[in-house]
């Protein structure tokens, strides 16, 4: 699922003013906070098409990553595609 974030509302959580600089602040940060941070920034949006030959610059934290594009808009990816890890039964 591919979101359309407001930039001004994830730069403000991350205390940021850019994209570089929201790279540092979420190193800086422990992974479950910045998970729970871009949780929380997805409700309430709908899925948009991203067109990935657009995208200037990346950051990936977990099951999100986050693309800026040439446009200067940010998009949040989240990857809700996990897989089960079931054992399977021999029998």
């Amino acid at each position: 699922m591919t979101l359309l974030l407001n930039k001004i509302s994830l730069y403000s959580t991350f205390g940021v003013d850019d994209f570089d600089s929201l790279d540092i602040a979420i190193n800086n940060m422990a992974p479950s906070m910045v998970e729970y941070y871009l949780s929380d920034l997805s409700d309430g949006f709908e899925n948009v098409y991203l067109n990935k030959r657009n995208i200037q610059n990346s950051l990936t934290i977990g099951d999100f990553a986050i693309y800026l594009d040439y446009a200067d808009e940010v998009y949040l990816e989240i990857d809700d595609n996990k897989e089960d890890l079931e054992t399977s039964s021999l029998w």
